[in-house]
């Protein structure tokens, strides 16, 4: 099937072309005909000179909807805030969800802050400096204020009502919560239920009060696990005394799921990986704290290597084998860290003892470490036509294996049980020591083995 749809370049193109003729209306409907995710992405490619023309073509409401799809972890927001008026801004983040609002309010200094707070409404003011009193990453943060509520006592049918009249607002009307006279959740009820119900039956008679709930202190990433694990589009988030707070839907779930992948896959590499459009001295800036510390970190390994000269120089065919070991030993603990990370984010282990994962691993490791050991021992016996030189290298891969394997997966475990981020357990480190344990392990077991080679 042919793709007959415009390039977005020349696309762009042709709307620079009409905002340089002052060709304004057919600019705004051929602006607006396209995707809100585009429209951003125009956005962002527009020049400052065109972006202060855009803020007279475009109603406060209409560049709300552009700034709520933009990402705040690629882009740099600041500059484009401080060329918008307060009087503009102010009245663009009146029309956004109280929670973006929030988000995008954080970029500015709190003098800034205050002087678009006075030309805002101030209801709108206090939720917003609600929302910004939570901690970083927590269901407090990332919820909105702006949910459909109704009581227990109402009728479907009054309930549609009040449904109609807080729709637009809401930032999704999917599903409705139930709640007391003192605002305490009671329940849910889906739109579903409230279109098939009669119009004179009572909420209490069909509200689902097996409801899942998050307190606002709740961290992220349990959070995106509600989600993930009962199919959730919202979730509401109550205080200490279940008070209904607000919700967290889930657009900003799969921003924290993005948000989260990045963080780990940035530990694994030893490396900030939310920028990759850096120019060529900041990613140097950004690399060279853990490459050198990685460097001196390898320093001990070629110390200890040192430390073996006379038992190289004894048998010199030792030397051949010491990359083979430490690459296959720094591949399975980068292995090994992987998955663990990955199980800690999924929370497998929660119910598990330490002692168990312990064990775990140690079994995991042997089986690892046995098989390859043989292998290399009959690889290595058959091509240098020594069996004992075979037996000296294939266990030390055993035991190099093994020991990379365990560090592996216990290293980012204890950081978690401590309340560290376990992804700071990176590939690059974790390769890095299996080096220096693998090389003193090698030569150990040959100094045992070395009256036979």
């Amino acid at each position: 099937m042919t793709d007959n749809s415009p390039d977005p370049q020349n696309v762009f193109l042709a709307l620079q072309e009409l905002l340089e003729d002052n060709e304004i209306q057919a600019f705004r409907e051929g602006f607006l005909d396209h995707h809100i995710y585009d429209q951003s992405q125009f956005y962002l490619d527009f020049t400052e000179t065109e972006r202060l023309e855009l803020y007279s073509i475009l109603s406060p409401q209409e560049l709300s909807e552009i700034f709520e799809n933009l990402d705040f972890d690629a882009v740099d927001i600041k500059p484009y805030l401080k060329e918008i008026s307060p009087e503009y801004l102010s009245a663009m983040f009146d029309e956004m969800s109280t929670d973006n609002a929030a988000d995008i309010l954080t970029n500015l200094t709190k003098r800034e802050r205050r002087s678009i707070f006075t030309l805002m409404a101030p209801e709108n003011v206090s939720e917003i400096r609600n929302l910004m009193h939570y901690d970083e990453e927590t269901a407090g943060s990332l919820m909105t204020t702006e949910f459909v509520a109704v009581v227990a006592n109402q009728t479907v049918s009054s309930a549609m009502t009040v449904i109609k009249a807080t729709a637009e607002d809401a930032e999704t009307i999917y599903y409705v919560y139930v709640l007391d006279s003192g605002k305490q959740l009671l329940g849910v009820i889906s739109l579903r239920s409230l279109l098939i119900s009669h119009d004179d039956t009572l909420i209490s008679d069909i509200v689902n009060e097996h409801i899942i709930k998050v307190d606002v202190d709740e961290p992220q990433e349990r959070v995106a696990r509600y989600f993930r694990d009962y199919d959730l589009l919202a979730l509401p988030v109550i205080s200490h005394d279940n008070l209904m707070l607000g919700i967290v839907t889930v657009d900003d779930i799969i921003d924290v799921i993005d948000e989260e992948a990045q963080s780990d896959y940035s530990g694994l590499a030893g490396v900030n990986t939310d920028n990759v459009n850096q120019n060529p001295i900041q990613s140097a800036a950004k690399r060279l704290p853990w490459l050198v510390a990685l460097l001196f970190l390898g320093m001990g390994t070629a110390s200890l290597i040192d430390h073996f000269d006379g038992l190289v120089s004894r048998a010199s065919v030792l030397a051949i084998f010491i990359s083979l070991i430490t690459g296959t030993a720094g591949n399975a603990g980068t292995q090994s860290l992987a998955v663990s990370v990955r199980r800690i984010s999924l929370n497998d282990d929660e119910n598990k003892s330490f002692f168990d994962l312990i064990l775990t691993e140690i079994t995991t490791g042997l089986v690892t470490g046995a098989v390859t050991g043989l292998t290399i021992f009959v690889v290595v016996s058959l091509w240098k036509g020594n069996i004992m030189l075979g037996l000296a290298v294939g266990v030390a891969m055993f035991c190099a294996i093994t020991v990379a394997n365990l560090a592996g997966s216990l290293i980012p475990v204890g950081m978690d049980r401590l309340g560290f981020d376990p992804a700071v357990a990176s590939g690059p480190f974790i390769s890095t020591m299996s080096d220096l344990t693998s090389v003193f392990i090698y030569f150990s077991i040959a100094e045992v083995f070395i009256s036979f080679i």
